[in-house]
């Protein structure tokens, strides 16, 4: 399908679509500025490509445009770099040529060939990623869309332009970004896509947690990050990634008792506390906060069910989940420290608490004490008394 964009293109990229024309060069905008654009989001961030090589283009682009922060990628052909437009402010900028890929069954490298348009938006991870517009003087504005990605955007679906085993095997990310993308721009996968998702899952462990972790924290910077978090677990991806949270999922149930769910109930946690805070860190805290409970759990007959110590489990635990997730460590005795503290503020709402009951969790909480009271009303999901923690 073809049709034009309404939206008027920044000045800066018909400016690149000139110097195409120029050289001779089909140029088109691909990938997720396109999505972008169509949903009204804004972006910066924008992917640009070119039928042959793109590095020749690339240094012609930067020399005419003046852009600043050129980085040349040759064994892999691309190249980034920021240009200034002068209504819009800094654009980044990332130059490739259309390319087919194929992957070895035992590897997420892809060999890469030059390709053709057709050929690059195919090995897209999804159909609302797989539209380009071209830049080129003769038909500027046109919107190129070979797998209905409009109509898939229109419906907030994602689906794959392949088969989604197929897509899934070649890159194993592309179900991290399924997730991400259902929690940060609130669509449902198709069943055939969630299906391939439970079947692949395993794949996931030969990505880098590198990798892995980057698409983890842009679900949790979305604004229902349990959105992405339940689809990881319902398709058996946060069991390869973090089985320490999976560990928290069920209920049992003895003399009529029976605790949360302490998995939803920690999902229910993290979006309370995304209503409130921007902050990741907090966002990770109100995730692990409850860590400790699998190992900490136990039924007794006069007080039902306890979790005693779960709070020192957990920070245990937490430390083990920043170094598998390759998390930076600057940032975990930030995290301990919440999970430590998360139920000390509860007392405060009694009258017989003490001024040095107070005083000691002012001193132990310092800086942190807003976040730790964010984190503690969030953690408030449920007034059912058959649910006794």
């Amino acid at each position: 399908m073809t049709e034009c964009i309404n939206a008027p293109l920044p000045e800066i990229l018909c400016s690149i679509g000139n110097i195409a024309d120029r050289n001779g060069i089909e140029c088109y905008i691909v990938g997720g500025y396109v999505r972008d654009i169509i949903l009204g989001r804004p972006s910066k961030d924008i992917d640009v490509m070119v039928v042959g090589d793109p590095l020749p283009f690339a240094r012609t682009v930067l020399a005419e445009l003046r852009g600043r922060n050129f980085v040349l990628f040759e064994r892999f052909r691309t190249a980034q770099l920021e240009l200034a437009d002068p209504e819009q402010g800094t654009f980044k900028l990332e130059l490739v040529g259309a390319r087919k890929e194929s992957y070895n069954p035992d590897s997420r490298k892809p060999i890469t060939l030059v390709g053709t348009l057709e050929d690059d938006l195919s090995r897209r991870d999804f159909t609302i990623n797989a539209l380009a517009i071209v830049l080129n003087t003769e038909r500027r504005n046109q919107l190129i869309d070979r797998f209905h990605g409009i109509e898939d955007i229109d419906a907030r679906t994602l689906r794959t332009p392949l088969d989604p085993l197929s897509t899934f095997s070649d890159d194993p990310l592309r179900m991290m970004r399924a997730a991400r993308f259902a929690a940060q721009l609130d669509f449902r996968l198709l069943r055939e896509v969630t299906d391939a998702m439970k079947i692949m899952h395993e794949r996931i462990r030969i990505v880098s947690m590198e990798r892995t972790s980057h698409e983890f924290f842009k679900i949790m910077a979305s604004p229902r990050p349990s959105k992405g978090l339940s689809l990881l677990h319902e398709t058996g991806i946060l069991n390869e990634i973090m089985p320490e949270l999976s560990a928290m999922a069920g209920v049992e149930q003895v003399d009529g008792l029976r605790h949360k769910d302490t998995l939803y109930h920690t999902f229910q946690v993290v979006d309370n506390v995304s209503l409130h805070s921007e902050n990741t860190w907090l966002r990770i805290a109100a995730l692990l906060h409850d860590v400790g409970k699998p190992a900490t759990k136990r039924f007794n007959r006069n007080a039902g069910w306890t979790f005693h110590g779960h709070d020192a489990v957990g920070t245990r635990i937490a430390a083990k989940i920043f170094s598998n997730m390759r998390w930076p460590l600057d940032h975990l005795d930030y995290v301990q420290k919440m999970i430590r503290l998360h139920h000390r503020p509860i007392p405060l709402s009694k009258e017989e608490i003490t001024d040095s009951a107070v005083r000691r969790l002012m001193f132990d909480a310092g800086e942190d004490l807003q976040d730790l009271m964010n984190l503690c009303r969030a953690d408030v999901t449920s007034k059912n008394p058959a649910k006794v923690a």
